[in-house]
C-alpha cells in the first residue's frame, strides 16, 4: 500500500545528512530498525523509489528519517535535500529484518547507522542498553551522524573510526584489527550495517572468529 506524507521540517546534521520529519498516516506501524521505500511526489521522481530507515520512535505521531544525500549524481537523495515543508513523498509498507534483539555490539559504516538509531533508543528506553558498544566508521569526523546523541546514551560505549583518525579512536577502515582491539568477547550479539564491501568483510571476519549467524542481526 502507498501512503502520501507531508514534510513538516528538516534539520541538517552533517554536511550531507539531514533529519526529516513527516506526517504519519493513520494506523501506520513499524518496528525500530525497519525501512520503507520512498519516492518524491514531483514530476520525474514519482517512480524513483529508494529504501530509507525509520529513525523515530514507533509510537510517535510523526515519521522521522535520517538520510544522507549524495551530491555527485542527480539521484533521489540529492533531490530530497531540496524538499521544503509542505512537500510530499510517497512511502510503502515497512520491511526489513533488522530489529531490537537486546544489548549487543553495533557495527556501522556511514549511513549504515540509521537502523541503529531507533534500536539503540528503544533499548535505552527499555533499560536493556547497558553493556552495549557502538563501533562507527566514517570518512571524517564531520561525517559522524548524531555523535553527541550516541555518546550521551547511558550504558552505550562508543568507538569512532575515521579515515584520517582526527577526533576519532582509530584511523583507517573498520577492520578486524579494530574489532580485536575493541571487543573482548566475540560470544556476543552483533548488529551489522554499512556499505556492502565493508559489511561483507566484517561478516567474514566475525565468522572467522566463531560468531554464528544467529548472533548477527542484519538485513538478508
Amino acid at each position: 500500500m502507498t501512503h502520501s506524507i507531508e514534510l513538516l521540517h528538516s534539520l541538517q546534521l552533517t554536511p550531507d545528512t539531514k533529519h526529516y520529519v513527516f506526517t504519519r498516516p493513520e494506523d501506520y506501524s513499524f518496528v525500530p530498525g525497519q525501512a520503507t521505500d520512498m519516492a518524491i511526489a514531483r514530476d520525474g521522481w514519482r517512480d524513483e523509489d529508494r529504501p530509507f530507515t525509520f529513525t523515530g520512535h514507533p509510537n510517535s505521531k510523526i515519521l522521522s528519517f535520517v538520510i544522507k544525500s549524495y551530491f555527485d549524481h542527480d539521484g533521489v537523495t540529492k533531490e530530497l535535500w531540496s524538499l521544503k515543508p509542505g512537500d510530499h513523498v510517497k512511502i510503502g509498507d515497512p520491511w526489513g529484518a533488522i530489529e531490537p534483539k537486546g544489548k549487543g555490539i553495533f557495527l556501522a559504516g556511514g549511513a549504515g547507522i540509521t537502523p541503529f538509531i531507533p534500536i539503540i533508543d528503544q533499548l535505552a528506553n527499555d533499560g536493556q542498553l547497558a553493556g552495549s558498544k557502538l563501533i562507527f566508521a566514517n570518512g571524517t569526523h564531520h561525517d559522524i551522524i548524531l555523535r553527541e546523541h550516541f555518546a550521551a546514551q547511558d550504558g552505550l560505549s562508543c568507538v569512532f573510526v575515521t579515515d584520517d583518525g582526527k577526533n576519532a579512536d582509530h584511523a583507517g577502515q573498520l577492520s578486524g584489527d579494530v574489532l580485536d582491539q575493541e571487543i573482548a568477547d566475540f560470544d556476543s550479539r552483533f548488529y551489522l550495517c554499512g556499505p556492502p564491501k565493508m559489511q561483507d568483510a566484517i561478516l567474514d571476519y566475525l565468522h572467522a572468529k566463531g560468531v554464528k549467524d544467529d548472533q548477527i542481526v542484519m538485513d538478508d
